[in-house]
């Protein structure tokens, strides 16, 4: 199974026969192959009815909920890694998120979309308008996303917080980029991070 590329550096990166939580795990995609080929205990939280129906007729262990509110029913420290997958920018609350993840994993996982990417600035300045592209592919009146994170802005909002940042990845396209300009240059950023 071909993974997008955020959930296949996720998948690299998860030690063999963790307990994971993904959170907003869609149909189980990332799920199947940590349990498939790392031997994970993986569980999912995912908000959509469909996705579940999907994710738990490959026989993964996936319950129907909300980020936002049902993270604070988990156990500290249940898992070694709370995965939250292009889902934080969709969140009512998304620094309580982050402190849920890191309360109930030992080390989390956060990949988003960067609205500061090139495209997305020049589609701004050039156009007059918000972007319509590949990884952000819907009009602003259909988009899920409610808060436009950057790189710069994560970055300085864990730093703030006094929460380590263990790796980060950057994606141009499907392409990993270096850290360099990542704000300018990246249009996905994945970070592994810690207390």
């Amino acid at each position: 199974m071909s993974l997008r590329p955020d959930l296949a550096i996720i998948a690299a990166n998860v030690a063999p026969g963790s307990r994971v939580l993904d959170v907003g795990c869609g149909d189980g995609a990332l799920m199947a192959v940590l349990r498939d080929t790392g031997r994970c205990d993986a569980r999912g939280l995912e908000i959509d009815p469909a996705n579940v129906a999907t994710a738990v007729s490959r026989g993964l262990s996936v319950i129907q909920g909300d980020a936002d509110t049902d993270l604070r029913d988990y156990p500290d420290a249940s898992f070694d890694y709370a995965i939250l997958s292009q889902t934080l920018q969709t969140t009512m609350y998304p620094h309580l998120v982050l402190d849920q993840l890191l309360r109930i994993g030992e080390r989390a996982f956060v990949s988003f979309p960067n609205f500061a990417h090139w495209r997305v600035r020049l589609s701004l300045l050039w156009g007059g308008r918000m972007p319509v592209t590949r990884l952000l592919p819907v009009a602003w009146y259909e988009t899920p996303n409610i808060h436009h994170v950057t790189i710069d802005d994560f970055r300085a909002y864990v730093a703030a917080r006094g929460i380590t940042v263990e790796s980060a990845w950057f994606l141009s396209g499907d392409q990993r980029t270096s850290a360099a300009a990542a704000n300018f240059r990246a249009e996905h950023a994945v970070f592994l991070l810690r207390r």
